[in-house]
């Protein structure tokens, strides 16, 4: 009885019992008739055959149960038998078992990153309810929300639950040590509620606590407080000094609690200290959060806002002109752009997979080719051909099962691995990264792949029985049909395994092109010899000048350093995140229609120099004008002077924020500066005087004569000797900032792993290759020695070989390549001035698997111009 029909009586007893009483049926009839025949009456005959079989029940009940072990007897022993033909054939099976390892392992290692951040929900009440806010302009699609605006918001009826906002914040923590620099978040009273987290410890914040005049409170992250208060639950009520205000604390948030959008942040206080920017309507510092009502979709949510964007630009045109407004999943946001790299590399992922299983079968097909003869035997002894499929099956499963377990001990390395090499910074803003693992949903996806494993190592065996000749196969050495079936279709195999390896090699040298691109890009200025770090000065420094004291101080005094050549300071660093921008417009010129938002970055007078940023008219800032008792000047990029000056020497020309009398005279144009992300277009910029709109934290650079990474030490201790109540943080090269950057980061991983899976998948096809010529080889060993009997050349014997092998390689290239453009252009968006379509990158890819499977098939070919002529024909 076939394997699959005795465990299906194990489970199914019902069914079982019919197919019994149908089989006694039958012979209670056969021994009836045998009775009638020998002259009985039909009563008689049924009678004694009754009598002849006994009870049924009990019948029943024998047959039964000697067929449940029998099952399970018959499991084991093929068990056994897989194991010893394993044993028997260590290389094969070593073979086989590593390179379904390796396959298995990257797909689960790489689905358990998808899993985590595309398919497991947020970790919030109901997440996909939630939304994040956006103002919209033409420069800026998704851009920042204005603190005004958003409390108009909230009055107007929208259709949320909740409408909440947050924002990016530094403290300056004074404690017994001294004052550190740490990140925070302010948020709207209703901010945690609206996710649907409630502290662990303490309270969250009182309907009506964000409003200014209200007493100061914070809840402090879990990480926060067991770093500062060793996890001392008497925390709340404790007071801390922030920005050298006191603050209560309230609560502490949950282990588990990671807003990915914001990244991590150890203080979340109320927004009722609202900021300049807060209080200026045109201004836009803040981020939204809301909850969708029951019933409301995205796309009405949409409406809706847009509806009172409308509405707000007519009522405040001055500030809200060219202002709309709209929402996007939370999920999306907290994702970025991940997404299209984490599907990439999961495509390439499975495509190994593809090259893994095509490699494990074509050794299958090998291996059932030699065991031919095997096979024939026992099914000449009466092995039916189901008997035959149960050994089989028990085989692949056997196979399967080892290597999927050491697949998922590879996945489980390849996972700690990742996370290891993932900065600190980009595990910040990706909190799903917190809780990898192999998990019920990786178990799932291995367990379905293994099946498919299972079904795709039974064809070759089972095929072999379809096709295979029985007295063909009992004599000794034949060569027929079977065989050359065999080779027909491994040849089919090896090249999809080609095209595969080329698809997957075309996509890492795309993407290895395009990040050296990326961090080639001219960023228009020189990163080489730069060091920097940020500066939080005390509040008490924003009384009278002494902030503009303390500018001058810091430079003075790290300009004198050894080693130090020059010294800047600036409101952002280059390869920021964009920001929404300030309005700006030339008096004079008539109104376009359209809202011009330009970034503002606020200088000294050395920073543009220190940077190295080239200076292309007019003249850089001078001290005195770093004042803000001066008349405003500015200095623009030449993207902002093609915008707003087109054909015209923008030098001496007037810009004005919209709305304000205050003009600005440009006394010089530089350069593009990357300010931006490195894989985003050059946008218009301008620079202000850092002290005609100070703050209290800025960014210091320094440009050194030796390595700057040697010099951050010694710029730390400088600025604390000016005054050790200065709190300082993220010292860093601006090298490092560029190499480590979302975007470089995001590229360059996806290169290594996809370039890793290319090069696996060229070794296992190059492998593939030589097993099938080899293979083709011991098949045409009469035909070979006869060949040379008549008087081949060894020469012509290689062609023979290499003819084969390179029609094959061709085949797989010419199928890769297309298949590789078309991969290419599902990643697009992956790839930075790179065409899907790269030529020199095919080119290379094709050459290089040419070379790879020549040199695989030369030893195959190698041996057959070694055949003895007549040792070939003896052995035939």
């Amino acid at each position: 009885m076939p394997i699959f029909r005795r465990i299906r009586n194990l489970f199914r007893r019902s069914r079982m019992d019919h197919e019994i009483n149908a089989e006694l049926e039958a012979h209670i009839a056969l021994r009836t008739e045998d009775n009638i025949a020998a002259g009985m009456t039909p009563e008689e005959a049924r009678r004694n055959a009754l009598l002849r079989f006994g009870n049924p029940a009990s019948t029943r009940e024998r047959v039964a149960a000697a067929d449940m072990p029998l099952s399970v007897s018959n499991i084991w022993s093929d068990v056994r038998y897989a194991c010893r033909q394993m044993a028997k054939n260590p290389g094969f099976a070593l073979t086989a078992i590593l390179v379904l390892a390796l396959g298995m392992g990257s797909s689960v290692a790489i689905f358990a990153f998808v899993d985590a951040a595309l398919i497991q929900p947020l970790p919030f009440a109901n997440p996909a309810r939630l939304v994040s806010v956006y103002e919209v302009v033409n420069s800026c699609p998704l851009c920042n929300i204005s603190y005004q605006n958003f409390r108009d918001w909230q009055k107007s009826g929208l259709p949320f639950s909740a409408l909440e906002a947050w924002g990016f914040s530094g403290f300056s923590l004074t404690g017994p040590d001294g004052t550190e620099s740490v990140d925070g978040t302010r948020v709207s009273d209703g901010f945690f509620r609206a996710l649907g987290v409630t502290p662990m410890l303490g309270r969250d914040f009182y309907t009506g606590e964000d409003r200014p005049g209200q007493p100061r409170t914070a809840l402090l992250s879990y990480a926060a407080w067991q770093k500062r208060f060793g996890g001392n639950r008497s925390v709340v009520g404790q007071v801390v000094r922030l920005n050298d205000t006191s603050y209560t604390i309230i609560g502490v948030l949950p282990k588990e609690f990671h807003f990915a959008p914001r990244g991590e942040a150890e203080f979340w206080t109320a927004l009722n200290d609202p900021t300049g920017c807060d209080q200026r309507r045109g201004c836009h510092g803040l981020f939204g959060l809301a909850r969708l009502q029951d019933g409301a979709t995205l796309q009405s949510a949409v409406a809706a806002m847009q509806a009172v964007a409308a509405r707000l630009e007519k009522q405040y045109p001055d500030s809200n002109h060219g202002l709309s407004a709209t929402v996007v999943p939370l999920s999306e946001v907290s994702m970025g752009n991940i997404r299209p790299i984490l599907l990439t590399l999961f495509g390439g992922a499975l495509l190994l997979l593809v090259i893994a299983y095509t490699n494990v079968m074509s050794l299958l097909l090998m291996r059932a080719e030699s065991r031919r003869r095997e096979t024939a035997v026992r099914g000449a002894l009466g092995a039916t051909a189901g008997r035959l499929l149960q050994q089989f099956v028990t085989e692949a499963l056997a196979l399967t099962i080892i290597g999927s377990a050491a697949g998922m001990g590879i996945a489980y390395a390849a996972i700690k691995l990742i996370t290891q090499l993932v900065p600190q910074s980009q595990m910040n803003g990706m909190p799903f990264l917190f809780t990898l693992g192999l998990h019920s949903h990786e178990m799932a996806f291995t367990g379905l792949i293994a099946l498919l494993a299972v079904a795709l190592f039974t064809v070759p065996p089972v095929a072999r029985i379809t096709c295979g000749s029985l007295r063909g196969d009992l004599m000794e050495g034949s060569r027929g049909s079977a065989g050359t079936a065999w080779h027909n279709f491994g040849s089919k195999l090896i090249v999809v395994e080609l095209a595969t390896a080329v698809v997957l090699l075309a996509g890492a040298g795309l993407l290895v092109k395009s990040l050296a691109a990326l961090l080639h890009v001219d960023a228009g200025f020189e990163p080489d010899h730069l060091a920097g770090l940020v500066v939080a000065a005390p509040r008490s420094y924003l009384e009278g000048n002494r902030l503009m004291v303390l500018e001058r101080q810091i430079v003075n005094r790290l300009q004198s350093l050894p080693g130090i050549q020059s010294t800047g300071i600036t409101s952002s660093t280059p390869v920021h995140a964009w920001d929404g921008g300030t309005w700006l417009v030339v008096p004079g010129q008539p109104d376009d229609g359209q809202r011009h938002d330009i970034p503002e970055r606020d200088v000294n007078a050395t920073y543009l120099q220190t940077l190295g940023a080239r200076l292309v008219r007019g003249r850089y800032f001078t001290e005195a004008e770093d004042d803000d008792s001066k008349p405003k000047v500015t200095i623009i990029n030449e993207t902002l002077a093609r915008q707003f000056f087109p054909g015209v020497d923008p030098i001496g020309k007037q810009l004005a924020y919209q709305g304000s009398n205050t003009t600005m005279r440009v006394i010089g144009v530089v350069a593009d500066v990357k300010e931006g992300p490195l894989d985003t277009e050059n946008r218009a910029v301008f620079y202000d005087p850092f002290m005609q709109d100070p703050s209290r934290t800025f960014y210091v650079v320094a440009r050194t004569s030796q390595e700057a990474s040697a010099a951050l030490p010694m710029l730390t201790a400088a600025i604390h000797e000016i005054d050790p109540a200065l709190a300082t943080s993220n010292p860093s090269t601006i090298s490092e900032i560029i190499h480590d950057s979302s975007a470089a980061y995001l590229h360059r991983t996806s290169a290594w792993l996809v370039g890793g899976f290319a090069l696996i998948a060229l070794l296992l096809g190059v492998v593939g290759l030589y097993g099938v010529i080899a293979y083709s080889v011991s098949q045409r060993t009469r035909e070979i020695g006869v060949r040379m009997a008549l008087g081949a050349q060894r020469t012509s014997v290689y062609k023979l070989i290499l003819r084969e092998a390179g029609w094959l390689t061709l085949a797989g290239i010419s199928i890769g390549l297309v298949g590789a453009v078309f991969a290419a252009m599902l990643m697009r968006k992956l790839l930075f001035s790179t065409q899907a379509w790269d030529i020199p990158t095919l080119a290379t890819v094709s050459a290089l698997m040419m070379v790879s499977a020549l040199l695989a098939s030369y030893f195959p070919a190698r041996r057959a111009a070694s055949i003895n002529p007549v040792d070939a024909l003896r052995a035939e």
